[in-house]
């Protein structure tokens, strides 16, 4: 995270405005180069030239320069492992009981279609974890090449799933389909009632359905 220096906080920037004001100073007035890469070639044989050579005191009181103090203060290397940081990445849970990570997919246990959930990938890592919104762990896998467009459902996943499915299955009959039978005289009356409201136009002729239902029974 960078941390702006506050105004008015001589102590912190008090060395970043002095470094900037020598490089203005000693450097910029002077630099003749045109292009970004000019420039940054420049300064660097500036750093290593008369900016390493400034004469400086160790805390003893010997005589020093910057250069020397620099080569004292190596960096350390770089670290065998990657930073231990976790990528977290929203997900939902398709019908098919599986959330998309990098080109694969990985299973959850079934009933949580359309859920909001997290994976969870830590770095320097081969496992994926799948955890609600709450925080709650639902599964982890092991991760598969990137892109391979591989779908890992877990054995427990796969058994829960199944018997989901199957217990969707029934042996009851289709529903019927609507018979097409003629009106009755519930129906008739109504339509006689709508009848006489419209003044004696007809809308809709129940009779003529009655007809065509009793041709159809022949």
């Amino acid at each position: 995270m960078v941390e702006p220096c506050p105004p008015g906080g001589g102590n912190r920037k008090g060395a970043v405005e002095s470094s900037v004001r020598y490089v203005c100073g000693r450097w910029w007035r002077t630099m003749t180069a045109t292009t970004p890469a000019q420039a940054q070639a420049s300064l660097d044989v500036f750093c290593a030239g008369p900016a390493d050579a400034r004469p400086r005191r160790t805390a003893a009181g010997a005589r020093t320069t910057v250069g020397e103090l620099a080569a004292a203060e190596p960096l350390l290397a770089l670290p065998a492992a990657p930073y231990p940081a976790t990528v977290i990445v929203p997900r939902t849970v398709a019908a098919n009981a599986a959330v998309a990570f990098r080109g694969n997919f990985y299973s959850v246990p079934p009933g949580l279609a359309g859920t909001a959930v997290q994976c969870r990938h830590r770095l320097g890592t081969a496992t994926l974890q799948v955890v609600s919104a709450a925080g709650t762990a639902l599964a982890a896998h092991h991760l598969e090449p990137d892109g391979a467009g591989v779908l890992v459902r877990d054995p427990g996943h796969r058994a829960e799933l199944e018997r989901v499915v199957l217990a969707a299955f029934t042996t009851s009959p289709p529903c019927q389909r609507k018979g097409n039978h003629p009106p009755g005289e519930t129906a008739r009356a109504e339509a006689a009632r709508l009848l006489a409201g419209l003044g004696g136009e007809v809308t809709v002729d129940l009779a003529r359905y009655a007809e065509l239902a009793e041709a159809v029974a022949r």
